[in-house]
């Protein structure tokens, strides 16, 4: 299996509400073209167009939040589209941004939620005003709960998600460097 070199960082490109709604409406091209990179049919499976279609929806009903929405993980240097990441709004009153990230399953296992997660702990730590990131992770993912391993993450509690059903639920009070996030 090829593996990921990890001294190869990924980067994220901001989906904005022109590429969400290019991608609701099937035009993959066109939403390539807007985000500036080649994005692939995971970006179109039945899962990523309700998440386009939530996100448009929140972006509608608070404008100043967009930038706290979905971006699509790239990997560098070659620019190879791997999945999407990013935050489920901005933080609450108490500081706190739930994270979420998913990977097409043709970059699985190679080290990409985890640099995912990174990226998005490092955005996270750059914001003033979040003091604590929190993951919602199905019992049996165990990916997931492997990819949270190791940054702080503790259990907190449990719900029932509509889409995903019962979740567990975690946080991890942030610490912030000018340079990297690195595991605890």
């Amino acid at each position: 299996m090829t593996t990921r070199d990890e001294r190869q960082p990924i980067t994220c490109v901001e989906l904005d509400e022109a590429v969400m709604a290019a991608l609701l409406d099937g035009d993959r091209a066109g939403a390539s073209a807007r985000a500036g990179v080649a994005l692939t049919d995971f970006f179109l499976t039945d899962s990523a167009l309700w998440l386009w279609r939530y996100r448009l929806g929140q972006i509608a009903d608070d404008p100043a939040g967009a930038r706290w929405c979905h971006r699509i993980a790239v990997c560098a240097p070659g620019g190879a589209v791997v999945g999407h990441g990013g935050f489920h709004g901005p933080p609450d009153d108490r500081g706190m941004v739930e994270l979420g990230y998913a990977v097409d399953p043709a970059f699985r296992r190679r080290g990409y939620a985890r640099a995912t997660l990174v990226e998005l702990l490092r955005r996270a730590a750059a914001e003033p005003a979040v003091s604590t990131v929190r993951a919602s992770v199905r019992p049996d993912n165990a990916a997931s709960l492997a990819t949270i391993a190791g940054f702080g993450f503790t259990e907190v509690g449990e719900l029932w998600d509509e889409v995903d059903g019962m979740e567990t639920l975690y946080e991890t009070q942030l610490f912030r460097s000018s340079e990297t996030f690195t595991k605890r």
